[in-house]
C-alpha cells in the first residue's frame, strides 16, 4: 500500500467541483433505523448549518433516508444554498419500515426518485446523484435508462454508484460516465481495496461510508498510541489515515452531536506521518 507524504484536503469531483475531503453525511439526521424524522429536529438543522459554516462543502444524503425526511431536512436548513455547496443524494431503495432496505432499480421508481429529490432539496440540477444498490432483479441498462435521461435534461450533472465491485462499475461506464463511488470502507474493514485502487487509477471520487470504524481490538494499542501522539481521538486518527491513505477520498461521517461534528472536522488538521500511516496500514 502506498501513499503521498503531502495529503491534498480537495478534490475536483468531476473534474470540475471543487471539494472540500472533509464533508457531512446526513442519515444520522433521522429517526431510528434511519426511518422517520430526527428526534431533535432544530438540532439536526443546527449541526447542518455548523457543518457549512466551518467549511464543509459537500454533504451526503438520500431518498432513502427518512425516507425523504432527511433530503427535506437539508433543504430547510441551508436553502438557500451557500455558493459552491455540493449536495449529494441517491435512489434505488425501498423502505418499508425502520431498518428494511429493499433494492429497487425499476425504471418508474427511480425516476420517480429523481423528480422527488429535486422538489425536496429545491434544486433544478442534483450535483451528483447515486444509485444505491444494483437492484438484482432489473437489468442495470434498465435502471440508469430514466438517470441518462435525467442528466441530458440537465436534471442530474453527476451520476455515482454506491456499494459496487470493479466489473459493476465497468458495466455502468458503458451506460453513462460514473464520477463516484460509495462502498464501505474503514481502517478496520478494507474488503474493497480493490475498488478504491480501481477508483484510484480513474481519478473517480470514492466516498466511505461508516468512515470512523478503528477497526478490532488488537489494532487499539498501536491506535491510542499514535492519537495520544497528535492528543487525537481513535475517530480523527481513523480520518486521518483514510484521508492520507488516498487523494480521491472523500469522508462523510455523520453525526447528531455539534461537539462531535467539531471533532470530526479537526481530524482534517491531522498530519499522520508516513511511518504512522504504514504502521496503521499493517
Amino acid at each position: 500500500m502506498t501513499t503521498k507524504s503531502k495529503t491534498s484536503l480537495t478534490f475536483q469531483l468531476g473534474g470540475q467541483l471543487e471539494i472540500n475531503r472533509m464533508g457531512y453525511g446526513g442519515m444520522q439526521l433521522t429517526g431510528e433505523g434511519v426511518f422517520g424524522e430526527a428526534a431533535d429536529r432544530d438540532n439536526a438543522k443546527k449541526v447542518l448549518q455548523a457543518a457549512v459554516a466551518d467549511g464543509v462543502n459537500f454533504i451526503d444524503t438520500a431518498e432513502a433516508y427518512g425516507p425523504k425526511l432527511n433530503e427535506s431536512l437539508i433543504a430547510d436548513a441551508l436553502y438557500p444554498y451557500k455558493p459552491g455547496l455540493v449536495i449529494a443524494t441517491k435512489g434505488g431503495f425501498n423502505r418499508p419500515g425502520p431498518g428494511q432496505w429493499i433494492p429497487n432499480g425499476k425504471p418508474d421508481f427511480i425516476r420517480e426518485n429523481i423528480e422527488g429529490s429535486l422538489k425536496r432539496l429545491r434544486v433544478d440540477t442534483i450535483d451528483l446523484w447515486q444509485l444505491h444498490r444494483f437492484d438484482p432483479n432489473v437489468p442495470v441498462e434498465e435502471t440508469l435508462a430514466p438517470v441518462v435521461d435525467a442528466v441530458k435534461a440537465g436534471k442530474i450533472r453527476f451520476v455515482g454508484l454506491s456499494e459496487v465491485n470493479v466489473a459493476q462499475i465497468e458495466q455502468a461506464e458503458k451506460i453513462l460516465p460514473i464520477v463516484s463511488v460509495q462502498n464501505l470502507y474503514n481502517l478496520g474493514n478494507r474488503q474493497w481495496e480493490d475498488v478504491l485502487d480501481y477508483t484510484v487509477s480513474r481519478n473517480m471520487a470514492f466516498i466511505p461510508w461508516f468512515p470512523l470504524a478503528s477497526g478490532p481490538e488488537s489494532m487499539a494499542d498501536k491506535i491510542d498510541r499514535i492519537a495520544a501522539s497528535h492528543k487525537a481521538t481513535t475517530a480523527q486518527i481513523a480520518l486521518a489515515w483514510l484521508l492520507k491513505r488516498a487523494d480521491n477520498i472523500l469522508l462523510i461521517p455523520g453525526t447528531r452531536s455539534l461537539a462531535h461534528l467539531l471533532e470530526n472536522l479537526k481530524a482534517a488538521e491531522i498530519d499522520l506521518s508516513d511511518e504512522e500511516f504504514e504502521e496503521l496500514s499493517r
